[in-house]
């Protein structure tokens, strides 16, 4: 495969603006009638939300913690497959990961997997020559991971920007190829888990065009380009044939604006396998095809959308039909809270599916943040005991009760945080209902995919052979 020209937009530290950049040259560079593939370092589902909607492909994750080596350098080279040119939007500052020793979880580890320069973004404000010695200390870090370019954020006038140039120039480090100054980039709204998502954001045409003058402006962008085309030399990592051995199955997914967390290789993985994927909308639609073979029920904002999901009382009553069906049902995060009790926010409490002996609300401060491991302590959809899945988790709510041993619950997972070490039994399975705070990255397990085709295929054949001894003893009455 040819080696496609690729970037790292990377920040010297979180908050330095790196989304707007980002955004901004992916929208200058569609302009110039270029196919941009995207990607975005760690655990983000925003994000690459915004990113699919301007590059008009969709967004991959790209993780070094929770997937390895190959499997990312795979993915990435699958992705690119029809496009000129790959933009990768790094996660907090260029070195911050999973580890205060290595680069393991970082932004610097897909630049070195990659082999891409990255663009340094820094904000400048109230600095001149003191860049010089920031860019230094980036460029010079990590051997395996070159700065090809700065991006100064924050300035405060073109004088400014003139000024960090020279310091650039004048200490011999990377060029400087992007100058913002305060308040260009037009401002996204955001709430607790981040941006407001893409669906939610209004992407008119008048706004992306003023993305693009802004980019027009800002960036030196055939200096952008000329870096992305020196990009290193990187081995296409051989994939292994995917078994279709899901041919037939269907999958109900619940995507709207108040289930959207979703991988978007995922998908990928689950339709190579031969699945047909049913997107429906609990907020909008009546029912949940109860045709299809198992329920996936994603992360999101049910907490938003609490009272249209409350009042859709067809949709709750389809939706714990399903469950009780006996077919696998699988719920991360805002699913867990959908097949709760209800969730409670600001003191007012909103009935949902009922079926976790348990009410949810939402708290003022975030509950969880960071990579976590879930070890199968019990057989589930997922494999089968002692079988370790990593994920993370960042929500700002919470169960009101432990539903671990009430009316048939048990814990399915024993789930270790990454930083601290601690464990606690979560993971919360009733029959084949499966639910977690835990976001997984299912695409990059295989066997755990392998694991739900096959309770598919045996929970189909299970029902249809109990359906045909029902209508054979209903026909000898």
């Amino acid at each position: 495969m040819r080696e496609i020209p690729r970037l790292v937009i990377a920040g010297s530290q979180s908050g330095v603006g790196k989304s707007s950049v980002t955004l901004a040259l992916v929208a200058a560079l569609r302009q110039r009638g270029l196919q941009v593939q995207t990607f975005k370092v760690g655990p983000d589902y925003l994000d690459p939300g915004h990113l699919a909607r301007l590059s008009e492909r969709p967004c991959y994750n790209l993780d070094g913690w929770m997937a390895s080596e190959d499997y990312c350098r795979q993915l990435f080279y699958d992705a690119c497959s029809g496009a000129d040119i790959a933009i990768v939007e790094g996660v907090m500052g260029l070195f911050d990961g999973s580890s205060a020793e290595s680069r393991q979880g970082s932004t610097a580890e897909i630049a070195s997997w990659l082999n891409a320069p990255v663009l340094l973004v820094v904000n400048a404000h109230g600095m001149a020559r003191s860049i010089a010695a920031i860019v230094h200390g980036f460029a010079s870090f990590d051997p395996e991971v070159i700065v090809g370019g700065v991006i100064a954020n924050m300035c405060g006038s073109d004088s400014h920007g003139q000024w960090l140039r020279q310091a650039l120039e004048g200490a011999a480090l990377p060029p400087l190829l992007g100058v913002f100054k305060r308040n260009d980039f037009p401002a996204l709204s955001s709430r607790h888990l981040g941006l407001v998502s893409v669906e939610e954001t209004a992407w008119s045409e008048s706004l992306i065009e003023r993305l693009c003058t802004v980019a027009q402006v800002g960036f030196d962008v055939d200096g952008v380009l000329a870096q992305a085309a020196v990009a290193g030399e990187s081995e296409d990592a051989l994939g292994q044939a995917v078994p279709v051995t899901g041919k037939g199955l269907r999958l109900a997914v619940a995507r709207d604006a108040a289930f959207q967390f979703y991988y978007a290789d995922l998908f990928d993985a689950l339709e190579k396998r031969g699945l047909q994927l049913c997107f429906f909308s609990p907020l909008d639609d009546e029912t949940v095809s109860q045709d299809c073979d198992a329920l996936f029920l994603g992360g999101g904002y049910p907490e938003v959308y609490a009272e249209a999901l409350s009042t859709n009382h067809e949709m709750s009553r389809s939706v714990a039909d399903y469950c009780r069906s006996g077919k696998p049902v699988y719920a991360e995060c805002g699913g867990l809270i959908y097949l709760s009790q209800g969730v409670e926010v600001d003191g007012k409490r909103w009935p949902l599916i009922g079926m976790i002996p348990s009410w949810a609300r939402m708290l003022e401060k975030r509950k969880a943040l960071g990579y976590v491991e879930a070890t199968l302590q019990s057989p589930t959809l997922l494999g089968e005991v002692g079988i370790c899945l990593r994920g993370h988790e960042f929500h700002y709510s919470e169960l009101c009760d432990d539903p671990i041993g009430k009316d048939g619950w048990q814990a399915a997972y024993q789930l270790k945080q990454n930083r601290s070490g601690k464990c606690r039994d979560e993971g919360y399975q009733k029959g084949n209902v499966l639910a977690s705070y835990a976001h997984l990255h299912l695409a990059s397990q295989p066997q755990a995919l392998d694991a739900l085709i096959a309770k598919m295929i045996t929970v189909r054949e299970y029902l249809q052979q109990t359906k045909e001894v029902e209508e054979h003893n209903d026909k000898n009455r």
